[in-house]
This record gives C-alpha cells, sequence and structure tokens, in this order.
C-alpha cells in the first residue's frame, strides 16, 4: 500500500474516529464470546480464514483459530495485542502513523517489533468514561482486512 502523506492523515483521522465511535458502556464475558462467534459468522460467509482472540483485564474470554491458520497466528495476536495494550489506540492506527512517519517500532519508540507486531487486527475495547480495557483481535488477513473486520462486527454489535 503506497500511500501519499496526505492519504495517511485521512486514515488516522478516521481510525481516531472509530476509537471514538466504537465504545462500550460494559464488556462481559457473554458480550465477548457474542462478538467472537460474530467475527467467526462473518468470517465464514466472507470465505476468510481467521484466528480470532478477546481479551479483557488480561483474561482471554474468547479464542478460536480456524483450519488454515498456525501458531503463527497466535503470535500475531499476542503481539498486535501489546500495541494495544501499550499506545491504547487500535494496532492499525499505530501501525498507519509508523508508516506515515517511514519509521519503526525500533526506530521511533525502542521496543522490538517481534514482540509489538504493528500490524492491523486488534482493536482496542473501550468502555464509556473508563478507557481501554482489553483488545478484540483479528489475524490471517491483510492489516487493512484484519481491522476492518474487527471494526465491522463491533459496529453491527453496538447498533443492535
Amino acid at each position: 500500500m503506497n500511500m501519499e502523506k496526505t492519504d495517511y492523515l485521512k486514515l488516522l483521522k478516521t481510525l481516531e474516529d472509530q476509537e471514538k465511535d466504537l465504545q462500550f458502556s460494559e464488556f462481559t464475558n457473554e458480550m465477548g464470546l457474542e462478538i467472537g462467534l460474530n467475527i467467526l459468522a462473518k468470517a465464514r460467509q466472507e470465505s476468510k480464514t481467521v484466528a480470532i482472540d478477546i481479551t479483557r483485564s488480561g483474561h482471554q474470554l474468547f479464542h478460536y483459530s480456524m483450519t488454515g491458520t498456525n501458531p503463527d497466528n497466535d503470535q500475531w495476536i499476542l503481539g498486535k495485542n501489546k500495541v494495544v495494550t501499550h499506545f491504547q489506540k487500535s494496532s492499525f492506527q499505530v501501525a498507519t502513523l509508523l508508516k506515515s512517519k517511514g519509521e519503526t517500532m525500533e526506530g521511533e519508540y525502542f521496543i522490538s517489533s517481534f514482540e509489538y507486531r504493528p500490524a492491523g487486527g486488534a482493536f482496542p475495547i473501550i468502555i464509556k468514561n473508563v478507557g481501554v480495557v482489553g483488545t478484540i483481535t483479528v489475524s490471517g488477513l491483510p492489516d487493512h482486512e484484519d481491522h476492518a473486520l474487527v471494526v465491522t462486527v463491533i459496529k453491527d454489535y453496538l447498533t443492535k
């Protein structure tokens, strides 16, 4: 994805807006299960193969790896989740910010991109008036598709 500075700025604004708009009033274990199953159903409907993880306050509420995924996907999930936990932003927003600056995790923040994976797919679970309490993460698709799958399902869930 070769983008110009203005394209990065537009994308960053969109990603920031998503985090403002896609917030929960609470996030229970049952909600984690339902959202995880909704992501699985959407992936199947679109013939996409992913691993899915939902973690709240360090407690894994949901994890499923579709046939065709492998342990590498779990490592990507862990790394993307570390990005969200550290920066309190979606992993795609951090990845886009780095790309817009022509930087890496090591160059910009002095942290390992093997441990912290700046790639799309991990979205913060944000509780209104509280902040980030966890992550909803997908691995297995290109960055923007991992991110879009998570965001689409959260948006659908919150509008019901």
